[in-house]
């Protein structure tokens, strides 16, 4: 026993002093472990969310989710080409689809039909936006006049759209006798 001068009292007469009581956390056991099937099981310990994901993980996903959906815009609803315009003949005009009813077509494309010094490379496949559109191309084909349409090219197609990546957005005749060489001009 230590005595104490300030107090003029022995160590083991000392007042104790209060601390403040922290809580004891309980230790966290794995069931690997002997103790974890001792440990007192709490009612609520079920409802307990056991893993928390962490924040930077949040963020990768959200990322990884606005990557898919720009991606997806970009690809199947964003043209590449806009406002580009083709000549030509139609060749078939024709309503198709199960479940989504589109206009497809063929135009024969001018430029591949006047230049001989080249193989015919390919028709030009399309599908129509609106009704009034296919109509205008079908009576272009029933009159056998050449056509200028307008279009946009999709990198993807998606089955309401048609089933083309070239969606033709516009058309209107045009007069033979400025399209046309001369000599192939119809005569008037």
């Amino acid at each position: 026993m230590a005595y104490d001068e300030d107090k003029d009292v022995f160590d083991n007469e000392r007042e104790e002093e209060e601390l403040p009581k922290q809580e004891v956390k309980k230790p966290h056991y794995k069931p690997d472990d002997p103790a974890y099937w001792e440990q007192e099981e709490s009612e609520w310990d079920h409802l307990r969310h056991k893993t928390r994901i962490p924040f930077w993980l949040w963020i990768i996903c959200a990322l990884v989710v606005v990557g898919l959906v720009i991606g997806c815009w970009i690809r199947f609803f964003s043209p590449y080409v806009e406002d580009a315009t083709q000549y030509g003949y139609v060749e078939s005009i024709e309503k198709r689809g199960m479940i989504f009813k589109t206009y497809e077509g063929t135009l024969i494309p001018y430029k591949e039909l006047m230049d001989t010094t080249r193989l015919y490379n390919r028709d030009f496949v399309f599908s129509v936006a609106d009704q009034k559109t296919a109509a205008t191309l079908k009576q272009a084909m029933y009159d056998a006049k050449p056509i200028r349409v307008g279009y946009k090219k999709y990198y993807a197609t998606v089955p309401w759209r048609g089933a083309a990546k070239i969606v033709v957005t516009s058309a209107d005749t045009v007069n033979p006798g400025k399209i046309l060489p001369p000599e192939f001009a119809p005569k008037r």
